[in-house]
């Protein structure tokens, strides 16, 4: 056969049908699906994500992990890290609210995503596949849409279960992830909102007729009978996202409400005394051996074309001071506020800033004993891995917090080996992945 036959038979193929299987309308036979039912589950997806487009947003404000060279850290660069700013230290519960909203609104969603599919499952099959361009082009803002909501939910609960199967950084892919789906969303939103709002106000009882343009392809030509109503199965749903609610958000909450995490990965039982709370990673699991943090270590101090080496010992006889802040972790989990006590970072800034001790400060820019401090972050670098190992930057605003510390004791008691002794950085509003523990460098410098 040449090519202008095989032309005409697929012509011929789509003129006679559609094929036996899903592509055809009577093999959906749910009574229940339809224009409103998708309208109500496509309205709660609408809000829900957005909140959590804004929270994923404000998520990498705060963290600001380098994601690649065309998304700079620096503020005001890359073509997607144009929203960055230096992240607030107060108020200091601030990451731990909108990370929390995020991860916890992020599975309580869920079965709504899972229904809001469920409800328009026929039109994925729809016969022919591609009857214009412009049909062509739906179809594929489709695939997006769907496949990109697949893979940020997918993506994000693996990572609240520290499951990481996905090739490259977590961190990465969803970022971009999230900027391709939610250009889908858009351009979804803006093509049937208004048709959503019509179904919601005609209500569930105004079915239209099948193969009307109001049926939209949803409505079955043959249902089979209910065995539930469509404002059944929305509070059906419901139920299952409260419960998803109850078994998660308490690793937000923190205190008692915690044991009511049973889905939480992050040590729900932490143990009694002043360590006695959630761990993320422990020393074993991420390498620390004893002599990286015993008798050896030594904390470097660099900035300004300067250096300071100093011991445990030396590093307690700093002044010491007190902050009462709680850890919260790009995963969703957060502890209540901790007494965390050590040296103020400024004061650590002061030691290595222009002219060294005893140089003049101005008025709030200054660390201990009136020592200039210029404009810094801090590049923190633990002894994670057993060598050193690059954990994260501070911002100037972070690092002048007089509430930010390195940090040597927690709740009046030493810090233990899991929570980062021999000192540990704890910053009001960081997530908790720059909160870096067993700390041996910190460098000081003026931002770029």
């Amino acid at each position: 056969m040449d090519a202008s036959g095989g032309r005409r038979a697929g012509r011929e193929r789509l003129r006679s049908g559609p094929p036996p299987g899903p592509a055809r309308p009577g093999f959906w036979r749910s009574p229940i699906r339809g224009p409103w039912l998708t309208a109500v589950f496509g309205l709660i997806l609408l809000v829900g994500v957005t909140v959590l487009f804004v929270t994923g947003l404000l998520s990498y404000a705060a963290y600001n992990p380098d994601l690649a060279a065309v998304n700079d850290q620096t503020p005001g660069k890359g073509w997607l890290g144009f929203y960055l700013f230096p992240w607030p230290t107060s108020p200091y519960w601030l990451y731990r609210l909108t990370q929390g909203v995020h991860v916890v609104l992020g599975i309580v969603l869920v079965p709504v995503l899972l229904a809001k599919l469920w409800s328009v499952i026929p039109k994925l099959f729809a016969w022919p596949p591609v009857r214009s361009v412009a049909h062509g082009i739906e179809r594929l803002s489709l695939l997006l849409l769907v496949g990109g909501a697949g893979f940020e939910f997918a993506t994000g609960i693996l990572n609240v279960q520290l499951h990481y199967i996905f090739p490259g950084s977590f961190y990465t892919l969803h970022f971009y992830g999230a900027w391709v789906f939610i250009g889908a969303f858009v351009v979804h939103v803006a093509f049937r909102l208004p048709r959503a709002v019509r179904a919601v106000r005609a209500g569930s009882a105004a079915q239209p007729a099948p193969g009307s343009e109001e049926a939209a392809g949803l409505v079955s030509p043959r249902p089979a009978q209910p065995t539930i109503s469509r404002r059944g199965a929305v509070a059906l749903v419901g139920l299952g996202a409260l419960a998803l609610f109850a078994v998660t958000a308490g690793q937000s909450v923190g205190g008692r409400w915690r044991r009511t995490a049973v889905l939480a990965p992050h040590n729900a039982d932490p143990g009694p005394g002043p360590n006695g709370f959630q761990i993320n990673k422990t020393a074993g699991s991420v390498g620390i051996r004893p002599s990286d943090i015993g008798p050896a270590w030594r904390l470097t101090v660099r900035g300004a074309g300067r250096h300071a080496v100093l011991t445990y010992e030396e590093l307690l006889a700093m002044p010491q001071h007190e902050a009462a802040l709680p850890i919260a972790c790009v995963e969703g989990w957060s502890t209540t506020d901790q007494l965390w006590s050590g040296v103020r970072l400024i004061d650590l800034a002061a030691l290595v800033g222009p002219g060294g001790p005893g140089a003049p400060g101005g008025p709030g820019r200054t660390g201990a004993a009136g020592r200039a401090v210029p404009d810094v972050g801090v590049l923190v670098e633990s002894v994670q891995r057993g060598g050193s190992f690059r954990s994260g930057a501070l911002r100037d605003n972070q690092v002048r917090d007089h509430r930010a510390l390195l940090a040597v004791r927690v709740n009046g008691a030493v810090l233990s080996p899991d929570h980062g002794y021999p000192a540990r950085v704890i910053v009001p509003g960081a997530p908790g992945v720059l909160n870096t523990k067993w700390v041996t460098r910190l460098t000081f410098g003026e931002l770029a």
